[in-house]
């Protein structure tokens, strides 16, 4: 792939289709004997985005890293447009278009924003149409005029935004987001909710995990409410923040 590509690329012909972009069935997952997933289910549809939430420790990331690859269920199936995909790993999710954007966020840090994109965009996904790196740095302003400078030398919602931006180059289908607004700043966390709000719009499927319940209360369409590794709670962000015995119980905020 190259950074050349013209702007007026074809647009996704892939044929329309009743199955789920994602479907995550009766899932149990963990660590060597520590289980941490038990017999979860979720589902997730063309251009939704969903969100994940619940307390510290209650298996969100756990969750991300059984879908894309990092860990394998020991029961059930994670399911990708029809594939079982439970025993691949990571590089191969990629190709498929799975991408991680990870709350660690592991960018390169030596180099430059300009050579992080170059580097996802020749490493991405096989059958999926990834995004040109100029069309990425018109949609991330804030990273335009820092082409050159090193990822080091990027704030943490810089860093964030060069994360979402490899993924986009890298061909994400299916985006994994692992608190992107932990430790920024209030008007970095804006910019960041601005960023999803518009992968939405661009009919992007993004698996949104926060501990913020109001960004994701704002953001997504459909909600799970995961606690102890179980999902206990599914709905609209409506019935959510209507449901205060939920958010009290499992979240410990109210709206």
């Amino acid at each position: 792939m190259s950074d050349e590509r013209s702007d007026d690329r074809p647009a996704d012909t892939r044929p329309a289709t009743d199955v789920p972009v994602l479907s995550v069935e009766n899932v149990t997952a963990g660590y060597g004997e520590t289980t941490v997933l038990r017999d979860i289910s979720l589902s997730m549809d063309e251009g939704e985005v969903v969100s994940l939430v619940g307390r510290n420790g209650a298996g969100k990331t756990t969750t991300l890293r059984t879908i894309n690859g990092i860990l394998h269920p020991t029961s059930g199936s994670v399911v990708y447009r029809g594939e079982d995909v439970s025993t691949l790993g990571p590089a191969e999710t990629a190709q498929r278009g799975i991408s991680l954007v990870p709350e660690e966020r592991q960018i390169f840090p030596e180099l430059t924003v300009m050579e992080n994109l170059r580097l996802a965009d020749h490493g991405g996904a096989d059958d999926v149409e990834s995004m040109a790196i100029g069309e990425a740095l018109e949609m991330f302003e804030n990273l335009k005029d820092r082409t050159g400078n090193p990822g080091s030398s990027l704030s943490g919602g810089e860093q964030q935004m060069l994360a979402i931006a490899r993924a986009l180059v890298a061909g994400a289908d299916l985006m994994l987001l692992d608190e992107p607004t932990e430790g920024l700043a209030p008007y970095i966390v804006q910019d960041v909710m601005d960023i999803v709000a518009e992968l939405d719009e661009r009919g992007i499927t993004v698996l949104l995990v926060e501990q913020n319940v109001h960004v994701a209360l704002e953001l997504a369409d459909r909600n799970y409410v995961i606690d102890r590794g179980e999902i206990v709670w599914e709905g609209s962000s409506a019935d959510l923040e209507d449901n205060e015995a939920i958010l009290d119980r499992y979240l410990g905020v109210s709206v």
